[in-house]
């Protein structure tokens, strides 16, 4: 009898004790400052959430990084990886990002950096992006045309002709998007290219270059105007002749 009244009793204090855990575990999560000072913080990702949880950015190192977020699929992410800042729009969609790399490789060096902004439901229509391999240095700002069709409705296509073996029938299937202006195509490029040279390039909604403008390392300067077919109609200063 004496030994059932322990047992009881043991069992009445457990029950007790695990409810006054619950309810200082409740409590001390309820009454958590919502400001915090850290000296240094140690994280492999970073999600920055609104208060119903959306997804507003995230900053993550290679191994963490997000694919991408469009009309609320998620596509495998291209080109390689590393680390970075991704932006989310109000739907959750990605928005943009800033990647940076850089590296010793096989071959020599490389490194990259990009901030990019995308349009609405689409892939990026302005940005900032450098590029390197071996010495050879590329540093621009960009601008490109995007298709209004929404990238959901474009991948299924893309894929497919990704899928495809090296030849001519993928490289039509891939002619074929570019011509129906899925794939998008360049319309600014204002920077430094590999050979040294600075130059302002303008071009049409098809990526056909219209203008060019460009001044050598050497300090010799020209400025161009193309036809649709790439032909050049002026050229400042003019050709000289032989």
């Amino acid at each position: 009898m004496q030994l059932e009244r322990e047992v009881r009793i043991l069992k009445l204090y457990s029950l007790l004790l695990t409810l006054a855990v619950v309810v200082f575990a409740v409590a001390a999560f309820q009454t958590a400052p919502a400001r915090g000072r850290f000296t240094e913080l140690d994280v492999e990702r970073l999600n920055l959430i609104e208060p119903d949880g959306k997804l507003d950015m995230v900053i993550s190192d290679v191994a963490h990084f997000p694919d991408p977020i469009v009309g609320g699929k998620s596509f495998k992410r291209q080109g390689a990886a590393s680390p970075g800042m991704i932006f989310y729009n109000q739907q959750g969609d990605e928005d943009g990002g800033l990647t940076y790399d850089g590296r010793k490789t096989a071959n020599g060096t490389m490194a990259s950096g990009a901030l990019l902004f995308d349009q609405f439901n689409q892939d990026q229509t302005v940005g900032i992006m450098y590029g390197e391999e071996n010495g050879k240095r590329d540093a621009a700002f960009h601008v490109w045309e995007r298709p209004d069709t929404p990238i959901p409705e474009i991948m299924p296509k893309i894929e497919a002709a990704r899928r495809l073996p090296p030849g001519p029938e993928r490289q039509r299937a891939i002619t074929a998007l570019r011509e129906a202006g899925l794939l998008g195509a360049q319309r600014v490029y204002l920077g430094k290219n590999s050979d040294r040279a600075a130059s302002l390039v303008l071009s049409d909604a098809k990526g056909q270059v219209r203008i060019r403008m460009k001044v050598e390392a050497s300090g010799d300067a020209r400025l161009e105007f193309l036809d649709e077919k790439g032909t050049v109609q002026q050229a400042f200063p003019a050709p000289t002749k032989p």
